[in-house]
């Protein structure tokens, strides 16, 4: 994994909460790390059926990044779900298992961008700012 180093453009987040829905814990710890690091309130979900529980439940989340291959629910069908019912959150996402056409796919289920694991810190700042910026 890339070693998370101090960005100089990080902005304050404070109040802005990210949903990680991610049933790995090394991926969770790195991604939960860098984006406390930048000053976000961070929510877990460990799979898919959590991401959209936490999703209906939580009126606060600014965001959310969805792993693609979880149990109960996979990423691409807790998003269908998501959006449903709150089809302006943005949700990116995350996959180690990235083929080609996987971003139509997963661009067709709701999400709102994808970044592929291993996950670039720099990246991910970048991504989550654009949206972040966009909605706030």
């Amino acid at each position: 994994m890339e070693e998370i180093t101090h960005h100089s453009d990080y902005i304050n987040h404070n109040g802005i909460k990210i949903l990680v829905a991610e049933d790995e814990d090394s991926n969770y710890r790195y991604i939960e790390k860098l984006l406390s690091k930048a000053g976000f309130d961070i929510l877990r979900a460990n799979n898919g059926y959590e991401a959209v529980e936490y999703a209906r439940i939580y009126d606060d989340i600014d965001l959310i990044l969805m792993d693609i291959k979880m149990p109960v629910k996979n990423g691409v069908e807790a998003t269908r779900e998501i959006k449903l019912f709150k089809p302006l959150i943005p949700i990116i996402a995350t996959t180690a298992f990235a083929i080609p056409g996987d971003r139509d796919v997963f661009l067709k289920a709701g999400c709102d961008d994808y970044i592929p694991k291993p996950i670039k810190s720099s990246l991910l700042i970048e991504l989550v700012n654009k949206f972040v910026k966009k909605n706030g």
